[in-house]
């Protein structure tokens, strides 16, 4: 096969530009959501813009599906960036994963924690938490609190887990099909397996919310991203990246005619997008562009924002119900505060608490000689 005259993206030293820009996109729509479910600002501007809130509250939400599809990208690009079989140390992968997403995680959590102690000095409301138990905090610390029925103590707690499940399983099935290739070489193994649980996730558990504290409930959308990494390889021919993407958008198609998610189908059009854009000179220029280097700073810290954002928004909410007037214009300026202290505060938490933390997380892994993640 001739080489391509656009050089592979995966040779750039900054990050997939796309990649980051949707989440980006994808942290403000989540902040903005819990801002509208949450309340009670929201209550009061509901009144003179109805539309705007009903939107946010049900619709955006569904950008989570940028992250399960960007996460399942960034894994196979990290894992296996050529889909092949095998992995050496799974475990030690998985606890490099842990050691990456939980310190944070769990600083996050306890200003969860003070948020809700603060917020009710001035409002009893539900989206304040009981002061949590040891085994709550545990069970946070494990990322195991929804599976073992305990209350979140933060907005964003739920997704930390399930990312963590869901890296997990595909470390596990990068490290079992490089036992079955051990046997008889299959360079199309690796592909074939994520093709085959994404496409039991989308047609079977993806349907029953039972599952959605479990990994394969969300598998669906992760492997579209898996399989959108792989296929968007310019040293991959045209025809070897439609076959690779074909292949699971047709199950995913035959779910959505089953049984119509607009969650699904967001990340439908999301895996596609990646593959499109950086298999063209979009991808190219988008990453060497230096007038857009805001995009890897913001998304660097989308993380952090994630993070924190719901307990900046809970006491920014807690002052303005109890010393501002309860009028929409009032409430709405509270809302637009709330939304920009979570973007200050993710930057001043990303910058003194997630890499410090990170560093920390590195220090360990040389320890017990953990490589470096891919980023």
């Amino acid at each position: 096969m001739r080489p391509s005259p656009i050089v592979d993206n995966v040779t750039s030293p900054r990050q997939f530009r796309s990649v980051d820009l949707l989440k980006i996109v994808a942290v403000q729509l989540i902040v903005l959501h819990h801002l509208a479910f949450y309340g009670p600002m929201s209550d009061q501007v509901e009144l003179v813009a109805p539309a705007l809130i009903a939107w946010l509250d049900d619709y955006a939400r569904i950008a989570v599906q940028v992250f399960l599809v960007t996460g399942g990208f960034l894994a196979a690009r990290s894992l296996s960036p050529a889909g092949t079989p095998g992995i050496a140390r799974p475990w030690h992968t998985i606890g490099r994963r842990y050691l990456k997403l939980v310190p944070p995680f769990l600083a996050a959590t306890l200003l969860a924690v003070a948020a809700s102690a603060l917020a009710s000095l001035w409002m009893t409301h539900a989206s304040i938490s009981a002061p949590p138990t040891i085994r709550q905090l545990a069970a946070h610390a494990l990322l195991l609190h929804g599976v073992l029925g305990y209350a979140s103590l933060s907005a964003g707690a739920w997704y930390v887990a399930i990312d963590f499940q869901l890296y997990a399983l595909m470390t596990l099935l990068l490290w079992m099909s490089g036992g079955l290739a051990a046997r008889r070489p299959a360079p199309w193994l690796l592909p074939g397996l994520v093709v085959a649980l994404a496409t039991l996730s989308l047609l079977v558990v993806n349907r029953d919310a039972a599952w959605d504290d479990w990994a394969p409930y969300f598998f669906g959308s992760y492997g579209l991203g898996a399989i959108a990494w792989w296929a968007r390889d310019l040293r991959r021919s045209p025809a070897t990246a439609r076959l690779l993407l074909g292949a699971i958008l047709l199950p995913a198609v035959i779910a959505l005619m089953l049984d119509f998610r607009s969650r699904i189908a967001l990340a439908v059009v999301l895996a596609c997008a990646l593959v499109v854009i950086n298999r063209s000179a979009i991808g190219l220029a988008l990453n060497q562009d230096r007038r857009l280097d805001w995009i890897d700073r913001l998304g660097k810290m989308s993380y952090s924002v994630f993070l924190i954002h719901f307990p900046v928004c809970l006491v920014v909410n807690a002052w303005f119900y109890h010393f501002a007037p309860a009028a929409p214009l009032w409430q709405g300026v509270g809302m637009l505060t709330a939304w920009i202290g979570s973007l200050l505060a993710g930057a001043l938490f990303h910058r003194w608490i997630e890499l410090p933390l990170g560093q920390l997380s590195a220090f360990g892994q040389r320890r017990v000689g953990i490589a470096p993640a891919i980023r």
